[in-house]
C-alpha cells in the first residue's frame, strides 16, 4: 500500500508555486514562472524519493495560466529537457502522479462555452503528463460535475461530452464522488458504462452516502461501509490504469461538512485501514499539512518497523513538541528509548495530544531557549542582544513568541544549521 499527498510541500525550501496578475503575464515573466515552478517541482521530487514517499499529485498551477490564452508560449518544447529530467527522476523513484483539475473544469455543463474550457483544461493536464514522460497509470482525477435542475440529463451530457475527448486524455481519466452531487454509486455507474475507473473518496462518501442503494446480500440492508464501496471501485480499474487509487481524508470538526481536518489522526486512519481490504492500493491524502501526514500514514502501517524511522520524525517535531506540552516531550524520550521496539501508534498519539494544547509564554520562551543554544556559541553580539531583547518581551507580554521565533528562523538560514532546518519549530 502507497501513501501519497497533494500538490504542496512542507518544510521544505524552494517547493512553493509562483503566478502572476493577468495583466503582467506576458511571455518574459511567464519563462521566470515556470522555470521556477519546475524547479520547485524537481525539489519536491528528490523529497519525496528521499522519505520513500512514491504517491504525488502536482499542482495544476505548475504552468501559469497553462490552459488559458493568456499563455502562449510553448512550453513543454521551451522546457523539454528539464520536463524529461524530472520524469526520469519519477520513473528511477518509482513516483506515481496525478493531477486534479479545480472546481470549474466542468465537463457537463449546460454551457458549451464552460465546456470547451474544460476540455482545455483537461489537454493542458494531459500535456504536463505527457511532457514529464509518464505512462497511463499517472491519472488525471475528474469530479462529474453539477446537476443543472436534471441529474440524468446532467449526466447524459457528461457522456457525450467525454466522448469528444481525444484518446490520449481519455486513457488518462479518472472520475470521483463528490461530497454534493454525485455518490460513488453514481460514479459507478457512469465509470461503468464509460470504462473510466472510479477514485473513492472516503470523505466525500461520509457527506454524501448513497441513499437508496443497497448490497446485493441476504439482508438487503444498505450499505455505507467503506469497505464495501473501495471494492466496487476497484472492479472499474484495468492493468493499463495500475493500481487502485483512493482518496482519503478527515473531517474538520470546527467547519463544515467536507472541510479537511489539519493532519491525519492516527486512531480515526488505523480504525478506516483495518476497512481496506485488499492493501494492493494506493491512498492519496487530502489533508492541510500534506507530507508531515503522509510520512506519519506510513510509518503507521509500515511492516519494516524500524525505531530508526521515528527517530527521525522526533528530531523533526522535537521542540514544536516542546513549546506546545514539556510534558508531552518527556513522555515521546522515554518512549523512545525502548529501542527493541516499534510504538509508531504510541508515538503519533502523544505528538497529536501535544499539538493540541496551545503554547503558553513559559513553554514558548523554554522552546526558543533550546534552539537558541545552536548559535549562543557562534552568534554576533547584536544577534544575542536582538535574542535577549525578544525574549524580555515575552516574559512582559509585548510578543507571543512569534517575533523570538522569526529572529530563530533567519539565523537558522544565516548559518545553514541542518537539525533546524529540517525542524517543524517553526511551521507550528
Amino acid at each position: 500500500m502507497n501513501i501519497g499527498y497533494a500538490c504542496l510541500t512542507l518544510g521544505i525550501r524552494e517547493a512553493d508555486f509562483r503566478s502572476c496578475m493577468k495583466k503582467n503575464a506576458n511571455d518574459e515573466k511567464l519563462i521566470e514562472l515556470i522555470a521556477y515552478n519546475l524547479n520547485s517541482l524537481e525539489n519536491i521530487i528528490e523529497y519525496n524519493i528521499r522519505n520513500q514517499i512514491i504517491l504525488f499529485r502536482i499542482s495544476s498551477d505548475l504552468i501559469p495560466f497553462g490552459s488559458s490564452p493568456v499563455n502562449r508560449l510553448p512550453w513543454w518544447d521551451l522546457f523539454e529537457d528539464q520536463f524529461i529530467r524530472i520524469g526520469k527522476k519519477l520513473k528511477t523513484g518509482g513516483i506515481r502522479v496525478s493531477m486534479h483539475p479545480g472546481q470549474y473544469t466542468v465537463l457537463n455543463s449546460p454551457d458549451e462555452f464552460v465546456v470547451a474550457k474544460a476540455i482545455d483544461d483537461l489537454v493542458y493536464h494531459g500535456r504536463v503528463l505527457d511532457s514529464l514522460c509518464t505512462n497511463t497509470e499517472n491519472k488525471i482525477i475528474l469530479h462529474i460535475g453539477g446537476v443543472y435542475g436534471d441529474k440524468e440529463q446532467a449526466i447524459r451530457r457528461f457522456e457525450v461530452n467525454y466522448r469528444k475527448l481525444d484518446l490520449s486524455i481519455k486513457r488518462r481519466l479518472v472520475i470521483e464522488n463528490d461530497d454534493k452531487s454525485y455518490t460513488t454509486s453514481d460514479a459507478l455507474r457512469i465509470g461503468t458504462k464509460l470504462g473510466i475507473p472510479v477514485v473513492f473518496d472516503h470523505l466525500h462518501h461520509w457527506v454524501n452516502p448513497c441513499e437508496g442503494v443497497r448490497a446485493n446480500t441476504s439482508s438487503g440492508k444498505l450499505v455505507t461501509d467503506d469497505g464495501y464501496w473501495i471494492e466496487e471501485s476497484g472492479k472499474t480499474w484495468r492493468n493499463e490504469d495500475g493500481r487502485q487509487k483512493i482518496h482519503y481524508s478527515q473531517q474538520d470538526t470546527g467547519k463544515r461538512p467536507g472541510s479537511h481536518s489539519s493532519t491525519i489522526y492516527t486512531d480515526e486512519f488505523l480504525s478506516f485501514f483495518q476497512k481496506v481490504k485488499t492493501k494492493d492500493i494506493d491512498i492519496m491524502l487530502e489533508v492541510k499539512d500534506k507530507n508531515l501526514s503522509a510520512v506519519k500514514c506510513r510509518n503507521l502501517i509500515s511492516t519494516q518497523k524500524e525505531i530508526k524511522d521515528l527517530e527521525l520524525e522526533w528530531s523533526r517535531y522535537k521542540y514544536a513538541v516542546l513549546e506546545h506540552s514539556p510534558s508531552r516531550y518527556k513522555e515521546i524520550r522515554t518512549l523512545l528509548r525502548q529501542k527493541s521496539g516499534y510504538p509508531a501508534t504510541e508515538f503519533y498519539q502523544i505528538l497529536e495530544e501535544s499539538m493540541k494544547q496551545e503554547p503558553n509564554t513559559g513553554n514558548s520562551i523554554n522552546a526558543g531557549q533550546h534552539v537558541w543554544g545552536y548559535f549562543r556559541d557562534i552568534a554576533t553580539e547584536q544577534e544575542k542582544i536582538n535574542f535577549l531583547n525578544s525574549v524580555e518581551e515575552c516574559q512582559l507580554g509585548k510578543s507571543d513568541g512569534k517575533k523570538m521565533k522569526r529572529l530563530l528562523w533567519k539565523l537558522t538560514q544565516k548559518y545553514r544549521e541542518p537539525y533546524l532546518l529540517n525542524s517543524y519549530y517553526f511551521m507550528m
